[in-house]
């Protein structure tokens, strides 16, 4: 199994990791990119359940307990890891009890990790167009700050690039509306016209600073790009990767 660690300014307690592509059960579509088999842990990507299974069982092997896992549906909802119902609809987790495992799937979309700097809350949220636009992030961290955290910092995982991300005028209206800072975030697809590239690592940030994260760490993997990571733009179908925090 591959991993990819956070390089932050977490404290000491804080784990956190994303998964990668190789190292799992998973036959293609949903392997290594390679010919060999990989690491997919979505359930709902008609993969065999029995491999999707195999594969959270070998992830549950680095984890204190088994991940809370949701239902993501593109929204703003967030969930508490130590009480959340299996396939409970969220596209935000935290929690302050330790041992307990905020985990949100992605195969383009940006993963986002964050916590205090006292390490007593933790947090994840699924950050795709849709969510980001309707305040996923916003609403993550307002969960945190009613559970007590003060100073976070956050981390941006492996995401669709800035290269790779076209999209219509819709979506960056969606983003210019709420913050007229976004349209630097757009840039034009010559011969296209309505067409833009979208840096929704850049649209993240704004997104946390205005929520009073200054600390944002990460940002600048594409999975379009490196093979590493499951796309679903580039291969439609496809698994998913995990990004997963939580208090030891």
């Amino acid at each position: 199994m591959e991993l990819l660690i956070p390089e932050w300014n977490a404290p000491a307690n804080i784990g956190a990791l994303t998964t990668l592509r190789a190292g799992g059960y998973s036959a293609d579509p949903y392997g290594d990119g390679e010919g060999g088999l990989g690491l997919n842990l979505g359930a709902h990507v008609e993969d065999d359940p029995a491999l999707v299974a195999k594969n959270r069982a070998l992830l549950r092997r680095l984890l204190p307990r088994e991940p809370a896992w949701l239902s993501q549906v593109h929204g703003t909802a967030v969930a508490d890891a130590a009480t959340a119902q299996p396939g409970e609809q969220a596209d935000g987790c935290v929690s302050t009890a330790a041992g307990a495992v905020c985990v949100m799937m992605t195969a383009d979309c940006l993963p986002v990790l964050l916590c205090d700097r006292a390490g007593t809350v933790v947090g994840a949220a699924h950050a795709g167009w849709r969510g980001l636009a309707a305040g996923v992030l916003e609403n993550t961290v307002a969960a945190m700050r009613a559970r007590g955290a003060q100073e976070m910092m956050a981390w941006l995982g492996p995401a669709i690039g800035p290269e790779r991300f076209e999209v219509g005028a819709e979506v960056r209206e969606a983003f210019v509306r709420h913050d007229a800072a976004a349209d630097a975030a757009f840039r034009g697809v010559a011969g296209k016209p309505g067409k833009y590239l979208a840096d929704i690592y850049r649209l993240a940030r704004l997104r946390l600073q205005a929520a009073g994260v200054a600390d944002i760490s990460g940002g600048g993997l594409c999975t379009v790009g490196d093979t590493r990571f499951y796309s679903y733009r580039r291969d439609k179908a496809t698994g998913r990767m995990a990004s997963l925090i939580w208090i030891k």
